[in-house]
């Protein structure tokens, strides 16, 4: 008789049952370690901290905002040397080539004589710092954002697949606007978050000054690898969520809409441009991650609520009348939920 029978449905499903749930433990009892590590180097910054998180298990891009000099290229260092990654930095120019981000075509000798040799750009690498995206031309900002979007890069009718898991944090300085090259909102919206980095409490900056001019600080460890991420990113996707808080997801990004039916009155008003439907989905990602990195295994409101900003701020375009009248766009997303009725619990 053959010992190696097939195993009945409950067999086979049982390990990844039980897979699932230490992924899930793994993932709820990490965060702690996570912010023990990254307090190393890193004071305060604990919501920017998080929606890093929640986007980089929910495998998406963040656009970070903020002025310069506050700790954003050793956030990122440090979050890679957690998860064992491979980071690079790329410093966009006016003229830096799309080339020198994907990579180029060389020819080369060899014994059997010359051919062409692909040779990587920096793009080749689990995290990447898009550091002053707005600084280089849309051509060469295109030729990144397809490769977020597709996961690889094309060199002479050649695919390239990207290195997994794939996560660009692309920065944009708000102050120097002379000689940007603003993002379009169909490339904005390729970002699932735009973190807004701001200056710290006095207390936290004398912190750090303190702690940057005493000495060398102590070591990042690795807690994770890249298959620990990958993981966590289907994992995040089997978090249950009600039908209701769904629809709120999908109801709050339409509103933002002007023009629409249900877009409120102030809306019509002060946006020209709104969300659209890959902000439900980001609202909804993001959330079950949130859920799961606060030990629920199920969404709230609070948890789209929370989220809105990050989601909405880059989606959401407020015409000139809104900046005649002081009106930004941090407001307008308040005005929403305010506006927006919850659903019940």
């Amino acid at each position: 008789m053959n010992t190696l029978a097939e195993p009945t449905t409950e067999q086979a499903t049982a390990p990844t049952t039980h897979t699932e749930r230490e992924t899930v433990e793994r993932l709820t009892t990490g965060r702690a370690q996570i912010e023990a590590e990254l307090g190393k180097v890193i004071v305060g910054q604990k919501d920017v901290i998080e929606q890093l998180l929640i986007a980089l298990f929910a495998g998406g891009h963040c656009l970070i905002t903020g002025a310069p000099g506050l700790a954003k290229t050793l956030l990122v260092k440090s979050i890679a040397r957690i998860f064992h990654l491979k980071f690079q930095r790329i410093q966009f120019t006016p003229d830096l080539m799309p080339a020198d981000i994907t990579g180029t075509e060389i020819l080369q000798d060899t014994g059997e004589g010359r051919r062409m040799l692909f040779v990587r750009g920096p793009v080749f690498a689990n995290i990447i710092l898009a550091d002053e995206i707005n600084r280089t031309p849309p051509k060469t900002q295109a030729a990144l954002l397809e490769a977020m979007q597709e996961h690889q890069v094309t060199a002479a009718g050649v695919r390239h697949a990207l290195e997994e898991p794939f996560f660009v944090l692309a920065t944009q300085n708000p102050i120097e606007m002379e000689g940007t090259y603003p993002l379009p909102e169909a490339q904005l919206d390729r970002f699932m978050f735009n973190v807004v980095m701001d200056y710290l409490p006095e207390d936290e900056e004398v912190a750090v000054v303190t702690r940057t001019t005493a000495g060398t600080p102590a070591p990042i460890d690795p807690l994770f690898t890249g298959e620990d991420v990958l993981r966590f990113h289907e994992i995040v996707r089997k978090v249950p969520i009600a039908e209701e808080i769904v629809r709120y997801a999908v109801k709050l990004a339409a509103a933002s809409r002007p023009h629409q039916d249900g877009a409120p009155d102030f809306i019509n008003e002060w946006a020209s441009w709104g969300a659209g439907t890959r902000a439900g989905q980001f609202l909804v990602l993001g959330a079950k991650t949130r859920a799961l990195l606060k030990g629920r295994a199920h969404v709230t409101v609070d948890d789209i609520q929370t989220l809105a900003y990050p989601t909405l701020r880059h989606r959401i375009l407020l015409n000139y009348r809104a900046e005649a009248e002081g009106v930004n766009v941090e407001a307008v997303i308040k005005r929403l939920l305010d506006a927006l009725k919850p659903p019940m619990p």
